[in-house]
């Protein structure tokens, strides 16, 4: 092959390249990814964790979407304006999780185990202010059911919206 064949093909599959590259880019940023929320500490029972604060419209929608593992002793906790029947799902949420659905005085209604990306809704027993989502089975093996008190949600604040 001659040196002309040879800049002409490198400069093709640049091109290929770079076309490639500009037409992945969005579909990249589309997963969305929930960054640098606020972080609280929270006990139920003897069990402490740390929970990022999702209180507003956009964090409570992308939630914990688009993560592919979750530290120890870590989850995110949903705030919502006013108590009201809530559902999850776990569209585009690649670890399975636990949720606690929480009472406005922070009482446990209900806990239920999602499985990735399984986009059925996962409803509130009650009606609920807080939603707390945790790796799955980490309220079963601390002994954490419906009627535990959670402590520390004030220090989650008020939804935004």
């Amino acid at each position: 092959m001659s040196s002309f064949a040879h800049r002409v093909l490198a400069r093709f599959s640049v091109f290929v390249f770079a076309t490639l590259f500009a037409a992945l880019l969005p579909i990249a940023s589309m997963a969305q990814v929930n960054k640098d929320l606020p972080v609280v500490d929270l006990t139920i029972k003897n069990s402490k964790l740390k929970a990022e604060v999702a209180a507003d419209m956009n964090t409570r929608t992308v939630g914990l979407m688009n993560r592919f593992s979750l530290k120890p002793d870590t989850g995110m906790i949903f705030v919502f304006a006013e108590s009201q029947p809530l559902g999850f799902w776990m569209k585009n949420t690649f670890v399975p999780l636990s949720i606690a659905y929480i009472d406005r005085d922070g009482v446990i209604i209900n806990i239920l185990d999602m499985k990735a990306h399984d986009e059925t809704a996962h409803p509130s027993a009650g009606p609920a202010l807080y939603a707390l989502e945790m790796k799955q089975g980490w309220f079963k093996e601390r002994g954490i059911v419906a009627g535990d008190k959670v402590l520390g949600l004030e220090k989650a604040g008020k939804a935004k919206n």
